[in-house]
């Protein structure tokens, strides 16, 4: 799993017999009992312990500099095995106890905690409502108490970074879209298909930018996004509107462009879900996908936006829970340490996180504790929401003290943790601030998409009336449709369409999340809007009214209308 450009980066950890990328020589395979064997990775140099002279530090190909990297070795050097057993946890938790979460966090050394929908504190009579795993809707109208909320990722932030001199992991899911813990009054994102549409990679750069600046003013370090998927259309069940499109090559560039504009924020991104979770049939939040997939066909499709990202210096990478049949047969990639292999053969040398350990695909086969020490000893370096923490860092420490897990593979994980978290506070103290609010409504006015009969000029006239969506759908449209001087209940007919494959009959049909649904709608004007921020019904009023072209072009295929198709084409 480990390259020779990143064995010369940690050759001086390894003298000091800190392991940062295979001074054992070797990765170890473990088997759904948590049983570690140790394989041969070909191409492999001698252990730099047997080395002359080890190299110095040098700067990394995913973000740490030299000297980072050397104040990493230091500390994990210095570190016991209930300690770095902690390091490369994330834990959740259940409500908003923060005190007893902080003590825990303490209890057990941890690296981190994520903060899901329930976690949120509200204002009196608000709502953050979403679920809680790294899949969910959100819904409802929300107020989130910014302020309790602020107090609450500083008292975990302080637990986190009470025996270390970096800072802790204070993680969110926060892609956008249909998947946003956070939420208003919080500048609201469209879907992750916004940015193919679009396919303006500056200005994707500047939204993803400008979305995790609001997380980092409010404490969060890490944010488990973007979404790098390239999704196979309508039977893709989970990923959908999350993915920026099925043409690989258009998704790449925007991926490279959204976890850049994150780390220029402060906030450690991470691409999801190698190795890829937008081909397949299965939601791995109940069940295990399988890719049936070769290895060529998913480097010359699914693994584009993650190759292009790992060139380009992307400093963290999702695990996900898929098996992929050529590699490892019925065993979740995020468990496998072919899958593992396979990212490290791409020439990513930074952190491997596991996407949630808590998941169906897991939790239906493996037993609490071990999910941990399986995933830890094929490869990974970060384990988030293991359905016991406490569990998980009692199996870890007993793996390494019993010789079944490697102290060395822990060792080598727990040093790219701390690196990565090091680089966080560096580029905290260098990040600079845009407007949230415009930068929303201008990815989403860039991407509206229109084809149809009628898809230029003025849509509508000087009224109209709105079917579909939700209340808030239906309000939002409603006040800015008011506010640009039209009335609205009667006159021409907008029908909304959700998440899905539905389908409606009016003059101008509106898909807001992915636009399926427009293939089978029968209207004159079919509009893809990829969003529902009020910024996004601003920017579909002026494509009504013929204030603006509809300038974005589909980054997926909807029926008969290919990749690329806008108005006029």
């Amino acid at each position: 799993m480990n390259s020779k450009s990143f064995m010369s980066v940690i050759g001086a950890a390894c003298a000091a017999s800190l392991v940062l990328a295979g001074c054992t020589g070797a990765p170890s395979s473990v088997s759904s009992s948590g049983t570690s064997t140790t394989t041969t990775q070909p191409g492999s140099s001698a252990s730099p312990s047997e080395s002359a002279t080890p190299a110095e530090p040098q700067a990394s190909s995913w973000g740490p500099s030299g000297d980072t990297i050397a104040a990493a070795q230091k500390a994990v050097s210095e570190m016991t095995v209930q300690q770095k057993a902690g390091q490369v946890l994330v834990a959740f938790f259940s409500g908003k106890d923060y005190a007893s979460q902080s003590a825990l966090v303490k209890k057990l050394h941890l690296g981190g905690v994520i903060m899901m929908g329930d976690n949120i504190p509200v204002s009196s009579g608000g709502s953050n409502s979403n679920s809680g795993d790294s899949g969910g809707a959100t819904g409802g109208a929300a107020g989130v108490d910014v302020s309790a909320l602020t107090s609450a990722t500083k008292k975990l932030g302080s637990a986190l970074s009470g025996e270390r001199s970096w800072p802790g992991i204070v993680a969110v899911d926060q892609e956008g879209g249909l998947v946003a813990r956070v939420q208003a009054p919080l500048t609201e994102w469209p879907t992750g298909m916004t940015y193919g549409a679009a396919n303006d990679p500056s200005l994707t750069e500047k939204s993803h930018h400008a979305l995790n600046q609001d997380l980092a003013d409010l404490g969060f370090t890490m944010n488990f996004a973007p979404d790098a998927d390239v999704t196979i259309g309508p039977t893709d069940p989970v990923i959908g509107a999350r993915s920026m499109g099925s043409d690989a090559s258009l998704v790449a560039p925007n991926v490279v462009a959204a976890w850049k504009g994150a780390v220029s924020a402060g906030v450690m991104p991470s691409l999801k879900h190698f190795p890829g979770h937008g081909s397949v049939t299965t939601d791995s939040h109940v069940g295990l996908p399988v890719q049936s997939a070769s290895v060529p066909e998913l480097e010359a499709r699914d693994w584009v936006p993650f190759k292009e990202s790992i060139d380009a210096g992307v400093p963290m990478i999702m695990m996900g829970h898929i098996a992929v049949t050529e590699l490892d047969p019925g065993v979740p990639s995020s468990l496998s340490a072919a899958s593992y292999a396979e990212l490290r053969k791409l020439g990513f040398e930074g952190v491997v996180v596991t996407d949630a350990l808590n998941m169906g695909a897991i939790t239906e086969n493996y037993s609490t504790g071990q999910e941990s020490v399986a995933a830890l000893g094929a490869g990974a370096d970060l384990l988030v929401m293991p359905p016991n923490v406490t569990a998980a860092h009692k199996a870890i420490v007993a793996a390494v003290k019993e010789g079944s897990l490697k102290e060395s593979r822990l060792d080598e994980a727990a040093a790219r943790v701390v690196a990565m978290q090091m680089m966080q506070q560096e580029k905290s103290a260098e990040a600079s601030d845009v407007d949230p609010e415009t930068e929303s409504r201008a990815i989403s006015a860039a991407a509206i998409t229109a084809f149809g009969s009628k898809c230029s000029g003025p849509l509508v006239g000087k009224s109209i009336s709105i079917t579909g969506g939700d209340a808030r759908d239906r309000a939002r449209l409603t006040r800015a449709a008011k506010a640009a001087g039209l009335s609205v209940g009667g006159g021409i007919s907008v029908a909304f369409l959700g998440n899905g494959n539905v389908t409606a009959n009016a003059d101008v049909v509106v898909a807001l999340d992915a636009p399926y649904g427009l293939s089978r709608s029968q209207a004159a004007s079919k509009v893809a809007l990829y969003g529902r921020t009020t910024g996004a019904f601003e920017a579909l009023v002026d494509v009504l009214t013929g204030k603006s072209e509809a300038k974005g072009k589909l980054p997926v295929k909807v029926g008969d209308q290919p990749i690329g198709t806008s108005c006029g084409s």
